[in-house]
């Protein structure tokens, strides 16, 4: 089967790392509210919601423009402000940690455990402050933190916990829907992942008190509940009792994640389908390190990350990283930790050193991996990863 793959033909297209599936379903869905009265600020906002809270075991989900204002209104919601410190991961998207300073606060990153690539609890606690208001934990690639841990050290401080679940929408952890854990949880619908509404994320909690304060920050600050207002002059009158912004999410983007909603658990069985695939071919091959996955969790694979052992190969990740895109698999690396940015050097983190992050950081390799990836596809990206390999290792 490897001599096959060694002479497999080479691809003639680009296959990226993620992917939207759109069907006509989501383009009937999309039409059909352009015929409507309401673009946007209409009835189908509130449905996404509610479906989506209900799916993932929460009580409310407040819909926004996309993931980044989501986790920004999150920050709002807890309290987070001038001085305070919230904890959370290196190994992320940058909103993770922006959303916090954009609210006064400062992050405080903790390292990752070496296996999952998750936050450590045990890092956490070490990193609590008196100012520390909040936990950030992220669920990367769509293998769920370790909440139960999280969760007693948030109560034993009084710290409130916001989920970062960008890649992890279906997956569970003991058994649990990701959504159904913290005090509020982040979801993403960017087209690389689960479901796409274009751009979008949603807030699901159990707390009213949150859910109102999410729906305020995402419409300027501004309200026309009744029961709210702190005076009334007629029933126009509206009051902004608060700095919000414009983080609105459109009816239109709303219909194409109902339509979507629906295909979620076949997306994610395709996902794991995929990732059983590259399993059981990768362990075969010495230096190649497969993601680890904790028994209590079971991940909903936004991405597959692949780590070659510097000492098994003549190539840096550098030289590995192009001859893959030379055989047309759209590889990627997730993340850069957050405070090696510049911006992040310039505000004070320059000292900081997170050393299992770095040391994933240095070898780590994202390969293809969405739900609309024929078996050929698949084994596309079998055979250029063996003839990297073939090429590259020296034992």
């Amino acid at each position: 089967m490897l001599d096959a793959l060694l002479k497999r033909p080479h691809r003639k297209t680009l296959l990226p790392y993620g992917k939207q599936w759109i069907e006509m379903e989501d383009i009937a869905a999309v039409v059909e509210v352009l015929k409507s009265d309401y673009v946007t600020q209409g009835p189908q906002i509130e449905r996404f919601e509610r479906v989506l809270a209900r799916k993932v075991g929460a009580s409310f989900g407040v819909a926004f423009c996309n993931g980044t204002a989501a986790l920004h209104a999150a920050c709002f919601a807890a309290g987070i402000g001038e001085g305070d410190e919230v904890i959370t991961s290196p190994l992320t998207f940058l909103a993770s940690s922006n959303c916090v300073l954009y609210m006064g606060g400062r992050p405080v990153f903790a390292d990752v455990d070496p296996n999952t690539y998750n936050i450590d609890p045990l890092e956490i606690e070490q990193k609590i402050s008196s100012r520390t208001k909040a936990i950030i934990p992220v669920d990367f690639t769509g293998q769920p933190a370790k909440m139960d841990r999280i969760k007693k050290i948030a109560k034993k401080h009084n710290l409130v916990i916001i989920e970062d679940a960008a890649h992890a929408l279906g997956a569970l952890y003991k058994g649990r829907p990701v959504g159904s854990l913290a005090d509020m949880t982040m979801f993403s619908f960017h087209p690389v992942k689960h479901i796409t509404t274009g751009e979008g994320g949603m807030i699901v909690t159990d707390n009213e008190a949150f859910y109102r304060r999410l729906l305020l920050f995402r419409n300027h600050g501004m309200t026309r509940d009744p029961q709210q207002l702190m005076k009334t002059d007629g029933p126009w009158y509206y009051e902004m009792q608060a700095l919000g912004f414009n983080y609105r999410m459109t009816d239109l983007q709303a219909a194409l994640g109902l339509v979507q909603l629906e295909r979620l658990s076949d997306f994610v069985e395709r996902r794991r389908e995929i990732a059983r695939r590259y399993n059981e071919f990768f362990s075969q091959l010495p230096g190649l390190i497969v993601p680890w996955q904790h028994t209590d969790t079971s991940s909903s694979w936004h991405l597959y990350v692949l780590r070659w052992a510097e000492d098994y190969f003549s190539a840096d990740r550098k030289q590995i990283f192009e001859a893959l895109r030379d055989e047309q698999i759209g590889v990627n690396v997730h993340y850069i930790p957050v405070y090696k940015q510049p911006y992040y050097q310039q505000i004070g983190y320059n000292q900081v050193t997170c050393r299992h992050a770095e040391a994933y950081y240095a070898n780590a390799i994202s390969i293809p991996i969405f739900p609309k990836m024929s078996d050929s596809d698949v084994e596309d990206v079998l055979a250029a990863i063996y003839r990297i390999y073939y090429r590259f290792s020296i034992k």
